[in-house]
């Protein structure tokens, strides 16, 4: 960075247009349901708009924490036990994430060891 250019050099390499926004100008080109980015284009049902403004009202409005709110992290674990006859460990072996890119970035980086 020289004094005259304020502006950081990036660390990223130059990455050109995203698998996003490939995707997302496919499904557009194709009249397909866009599946390669969260945002849908449709409201949600009333009854679950309903339920979410309740919850903000009450005051449930701040970040979960960073695995996931214990009651949801229980209810998955009682799902798999039913479905796959395994409990999983609340604790140590689920997490809720954000959204499909956090959650394959979490288990990619938990599973891949850089080679030495």
């Amino acid at each position: 960075m020289t004094q005259h250019n304020l502006i950081p050099e990036s660390k990223l390499p130059l990455l050109g247009t995203t698998i996003f926004s490939q995707m997302s100008a496919l499904a557009q080109q194709h009249n397909a349901i866009n599946l390669s980015q969260g945002f849908p284009d449709f409201s949600g049902p009333d009854y679950l708009q309903q339920r979410l403004a309740y919850h903000v009202s009450q005051g449930a409005n701040q970040y979960a924490p960073m695995t996931g709110a214990l009651p949801l992290r229980e209810a998955i674990a009682e799902k798999t036990a039913r479905l796959y006859d395994y409990r999983p460990d609340v604790e140590t072996e689920i997490t809720v994430t954000a959204g499909a890119t956090e959650a394959l970035y979490a288990a990619i980086t938990a599973l891949v060891r850089a080679r030495r």
